[in-house]
This record gives C-alpha cells, sequence and structure tokens, in this order.
C-alpha cells in the first residue's frame, strides 16, 4: 500500500502521462480508505486535485459518489465524452474512484 506522499507522486506522473497522450479524460481508483471510513490517499488526491482545478492545469474533477447523471459536472462530462456513458461507475456512488478531465477534446 502506498502512502500518501506516493500515492500523489504517481498521480502527478500519471496526469503528466495522460497529457503526454492526448488523454484528455482520466478515471482515478484511489480506494476509500481500509476502514471505510476516510481514505487519507482519497483525501489528499481530491485536495490535490481541487488545487490543480484552481489552478486551471485541469478542467474539473468529479468525486465518485457525484459521478450520477443528476449532478451537474457528470453531465458535463457525458456532453464532453458520450462514449463514457457506458462506465461501470456511473450512478452507483463509488466513493474510491474520481474522474479527472485535463482538459476539452480539442485542446
Amino acid at each position: 500500500m502506498p502512502t500518501v506522499p506516493q500515492a500523489l507522486a504517481r498521480l502527478e506522473l500519471e496526469l503528466r502521462l495522460a497529457r503526454r497522450q492526448g488523454v484528455w479524460v482520466l478515471k482515478i481508483i484511489h480506494g476509500f480508505g481500509s476502514t471505510g471510513t476516510g481514505g487519507k490517499i482519497r483525501v489528499a488526491v481530491r485536495r490535490a486535485l481541487s488545487d490543480l482545478q484552481r489552478r486551471k492545469q485541469i478542467r474539473f474533477f468529479i468525486p465518485g459518489e457525484k459521478l450520477t447523471i443528476f449532478e451537474e459536472d457528470t453531465r458535463r462530462l457525458l456532453q464532453l465524452c458520450p462514449a463514457f456513458r457506458r462506465d461501470h461507475d456511473i450512478d452507483r456512488h463509488n466513493n474510491g474512484i474520481t474522474v479527472v478531465v485535463l482538459r476539452d477534446r480539442k485542446g
């Protein structure tokens, strides 16, 4: 199991690789904590993504528990990437994942 600093370093690496490869939507599986009551990695990853969004380094992110068609950001994601409708985590309220939209499909 990685430590929080190791997980954040891996997040940074994967975001950098995704950008280089032209990936613009990324699903992060960070888990929800072994006790099910917190998850230091989940909290740290989402805090880091919030900071990246504020600095406009990512467009937006959707916590798994908000990955539902009733949330505006999910509807935005589905407009940008209609194929994501087939993802099995939509409407499952899975707080062990987070979806990141790096940029528009166009650039």
